[in-house]
C-alpha cells in the first residue's frame, strides 16, 4: 500500500474515489461542499431525497459526477458533529474502507482527514487513518486452498490535509503508522495461524527472520538450557506437550549508548491452552490458539521498533510452550521451584501463563532493566471487568503505568490502570508452598497481577493483561494485533 500527504481542493482530484464526510442532519463536511459547488448541488439533491442521512457507519457511493475528474465520490456519515471523537473516526475510516473494497478503486483520495477532532492534531488524524485501511485491508486467507477472488486491490491512498504546512508532520505520521501498521499485521498473522503451523518452534523461526530482516540479535534458549537456569514453573506448563518449550530473546540495539538500559518487554507464548489436566470446556476451546498473542505483540512491536530505527534498547523475551494434558503433564497440587528460588503449589493447571512469566521475569533482571511490561492474555476475569475495549493495566510503578495510558490515548489502543495493592496479596496464600498459581475467583485479573508481582521487585514493571482486546469472536473472529500501536507509541515517546 502506498501513502502520500497532499493539500488540496477535493474537486479537482483526479482518482479513482474521493473520501469526503457527511454529518447527520445531512450537513456537508467542508470538503463535501466544495464537491458540492463543483456539482452543481448535486450532493444537496442527493441528501434532500434521503439518500443518505449522515449517520455514523453508513456510506453512499456516486458515480461520475459533472464537473468532477474523480470517478467516484463516497459519502461516510459521521455522526452528530458535537459527538464526533476518536471512536467516531475510526469508525469512519472504517466504513470508508469497507466500501472501498467493493468498488474496482485502485486509488483514492480521504478527505476525512481534514475533518477536525476536539484535542487532536494533523498527525493523530493521519495515524489513525493509516492504521485503520491497513487493518480494513487485512486478509488471512494464506490457509485456504483456494483464496476468495478479490476485485482489484486498492494500492494507493492519498490523505488530504488542510494546509501546505501540515505535509511534513502528515508524512511523518505516516510512516510512523506503516511500521506500526506492519507490526500490528505480524502479530495478527501470527495469532490467527493454527496451533498445529505457529508452535514454540515457529515463533522461534519468526523471531530469527525479524532479526535477519531488520538487524535484530537473536538468542533461543532450548529446554536444557531452561532446565540449568532452573525455570521450574515454565517447564513444568511445558511438560504435558510433545512440543518443546522455547525461550526466546530478541533485541534491538538502538541506543547510542550501547550499554543502555534497556526497555524489556515480555509476551506470553502459550501457542495453546487445553487448559492442562485442569482442562477447559469443549465450546470455543479453537480461539486458545490465541493464547500467543502476548508474544505475538512482542514480536510485532520490535518489527515496528526497528523500522522506525528507534534510538533505545529494547528487549523481547518470549516464553513459548503448549499446555497439554498427557501422563507427563503436572498435576493440580504439586510444587515446582521457580528461578527465583520461590516455590509455587499448582492449584489449577489452567492458570498457567503466570507460571511461564515468572520465569520470564526473573530471567529479564539479568539485562539491569530500565522498565519492564509483560504482555498477556492471562485471566478471563479481565473480560469480565473491562470487556473488549480497554486493556487491563497493573503496574508497581506509578509513573510507568501513566507512561503507557498516555501511549494507550496517543495511539487510541487504550488501558485502563487498576490497583495492585497489598490488600489483595492476602488472596495468595498456601499452606505448602511459599505461593499457589491462584488465589480466589473474586478479584481473579488482580490476583493474577499480585502473582507476577511477587517476581519483579527489581525494577520498575507494568503488566497488561489483554484477554478481552486479543482478538474477536464471532463472525469477525481474528487476532487484533493489540496492543502493538500502544507498546509502540510507548517506546517511541521513551526514545524521545
Amino acid at each position: 500500500m502506498e501513502f502520500s500527504i497532499k493539500s488540496g481542493s477535493p474537486e479537482k482530484q483526479r482518482t479513482g474515489c474521493v473520501v469526503v464526510g457527511v454529518f447527520e442532519g445531512r450537513k456537508l463536511s467542508a470538503s463535501a461542499q466544495a464537491i458540492d459547488k463543483a456539482s452543481k448541488g448535486f450532493l444537496t439533491e442527493v441528501l434532500r431525497r434521503g439518500d443518505h442521512e449522515g449517520k455514523a457507519g453508513t456510506s453512499l457511493l456516486l458515480h461520475c459526477l459533472t464537473g468532477l475528474p474523480s470517478d467516484r465520490v463516497l459519502l461516510v456519515g459521521l455522526g452528530k458533529e458535537r459527538e464526533l471523537g476518536e471512536s467516531g473516526y475510526r469508525k469512519a475510516v472504517d466504513t470508508a474502507i469497507k466500501a472501498l473494497r467493493t468498488t474496482g478503486a485502485t486509488e483514492a483520495t480521504f478527505f476525512l482527514t481534514e475533518v477536525a477532532l476536539r484535542k487532536r492534531d494533523v498527525a493523530f488524524r493521519i495515524e489513525q487513518a493509516v492504521l485503520g485501511i491497513m487493518e480494513g485491508l487485512y486478509r488471512f486467507d494464506r490457509m485456504k486452498s483456494k483464496p476468495p477472488e478479490a476485485k482489484r486491490a486498492l494500492r494507493k491512498v492519498v490523505l488530504s490535509v488542510p494546509r501546505r504546512s501540515d505535509i511534513a508532520p502528515g508524512e511523518a505520521a505516516v510512516r510512523r503508522a506503516q511500521a506500526i501498521a506492519e507490526g500490528v499485521h505480524l502479530a495478527r498473522d501470527l495469532g490467527n495461524l493454527p496451533a498445529n503451523v505457529c508452535t514454540p518452534a515457529y515463533l522461534a523461526e519468526q523471531a530469527h527472520e525479524i532479526a535477519g530482516k531488520h538487524g535484530l540479535h537473536c538468542e533461543v534458549l532450548e529446554q536444557k538450557y531452561l532446565e540449568k537456569l532452573g525455570m521450574g514453573a515454565f517447564l513444568a506448563v511445558a511438560r504435558g506437550s510433545r512440543q518443546p518449550p522455547k525461550l526466546i530473546v530478541l533485541e534491538h540495539r538502538g541506543a547510542k549508548k550501547k550499554d543502555a538500559p534497556p526497555v524489556v518487554l515480555v509476551g506470553k507464548g502459550v501457542t495453546f491452552d487445553t487448559g492442562g489436566i485442569s482442562l477447559k470446556p469443549a465450546p470455543e476451546m479453537d480461539e486458545m490458539k490465541f493464547d500467543m498473542c502476548g508474544a505475538a505483540s512482542v514480536l510485532g512491536t520490535m518489527k515496528a521498533a526497528a523500522l522506525m530505527k528507534l534510538p533505545l534498547n529494547v528487549v523481547g523475551i518470549v516464553p513459548a510452550t503448549e499446555n497439554m494434558p498427557g501422563g507427563n503433564a503436572v498435576k493440580p497440587g504439586d510444587i515446582v521451584t521457580t528461578m527465583s528460588g520461590k516455590t509455587v503449589e499448582i492449584l489449577n493447571t489452567d492458570a498457567e501463563g503466570r507460571l511461564i512469566l515468572c520465569d520470564a521475569l526473573t530471567y529479564a533482571e539479568r539485562y539491569k532493566p530500565a522498565a519492564v511490561v509483560d504482555i498477556a492474555t492471562l485471566t478471563g476475569a479481565m473480560v469480565i471487568a473491562l470487556g473488549h475495549v480497554a486493556t487491563g493495566l497493573f503496574a508497581n510503578a506509578d509513573s510507568l503505568a501513566r507512561e503507557l495510558v498516555h501511549a494507550g490515548e496517543a495511539s487510541w489502543d487504550r488501558a485502563w490502570h487498576l490497583p495492585l495493592w497489598d490488600d489483595y496479596q492476602e488472596a495468595l496464600k498456601s499452606n505448602f508452598a511459599d505461593i499457589p498459581n491462584i488465589g480466589s475467583r473474586a478479584g481473579g485479573a488482580v490476583t493474577a497481577a499480585c502473582f507476577l508481582e511477587r517476581f519483579t521487585k527489581a525494577y520498575p514493571w507494568a503488566h497488561l493483561d489483554i484477554a478481552g482486546t486479543a482478538w474477536k469472536s464471532g463472525h469477525d473472529k481474528g487476532a487484533t494485533g493489540r496492543p502493538v500501536a500502544l507498546l509502540a507509541n510507548f517506546l517511541a515517546k521513551r526514545a524521545a
